[in-house]
């Protein structure tokens, strides 16, 4: 298990975008060098937890709970065969592009080692959106991607460090609940009654997807 690319983002104008002046990072490209990765601080307040990526919306990214998006290269594979043209890593606006690591089915609350220094645990799960929709110029694509339910995984940082292509990855910690972040994402947007069961994940869970648990509940 594997970086295959580390990719940050720069401000670009966007007419899909409610952020203030219409700009967004959702645009990442690889990079060559090490990028320090540490916690940005609260949603509202802190962008990225990559140095140097640009956040366009601090309203919906962004902060502790979305310092790292990681999605699978094994994914964005699949999407190239089904949409019929080429995804390069960073295209859906991943900050780590991985290989061998089952990302939709790692559980909340995993840590991953990458590297020597950095470790990451899996606490949220990626919700689609305009500006989404509108970089990948796919029609529907916010329904096709909820209903694939293969969204990748945000990350908070538990030990910051750098982070670079090629470092590896190590499942340091594994929870015994079973929440997975395809589970949790299923939960959030196409199926609710499964609620419930993502508390099952404990204080790994981001507080906005506990409070909707706990609301569903009544």
């Amino acid at each position: 298990m594997r970086i295959l690319t580390v990719n940050v983002g720069t401000f670009e104008p966007s007419e899909h975008t409610g952020a203030p002046g219409g700009s967004t990072g959702i645009g990442k490209k690889p990079v060559d060098a090490p990028v320090r990765v540490s916690s940005p601080g609260p949603k509202g307040v802190g962008g990225s937890g990559l140095a140097g990526d640009a956040i366009g919306d601090l309203r919906h990214h962004g902060g502790d709970t979305q310092a790292v998006y990681a999605y699978a290269r094994e994914d964005l594979d699949l999407w190239e065969r089904e949409l019929d043209r080429e995804l390069p890593n960073g295209m859906f606006g991943e900050n780590l592009t991985t290989e061998g690591l089952d990302i939709n089915g790692a559980l909340v609350g995993e840590r991953w080692r990458i590297g020597e220094q950095l470790l990451l645990e899996v606490c949220s799960v990626r919700i689609p959106c305009r500006t989404f929709q509108g970089r990948l110029r796919e029609p529907g694509w916010i329904k096709r991607f909820t209903h694939a339910a293969r969204p990748g995984a945000y990350l908070r940082v538990v030990e910051p460090g750098d982070v670079r292509a090629s470092d590896t990855v190590r499942v340091e910690h594994r929870p015994t609940h079973r929440v997975t972040v395809n589970l949790l994402f299923r939960a959030l947007l196409t199926e609710q009654e499964l609620l419930p069961e993502i508390l099952e994940a404990g204080n790994a869970l981001d507080p906005e997807a506990r409070e909707r648990a706990l609301k569903h509940l009544g």
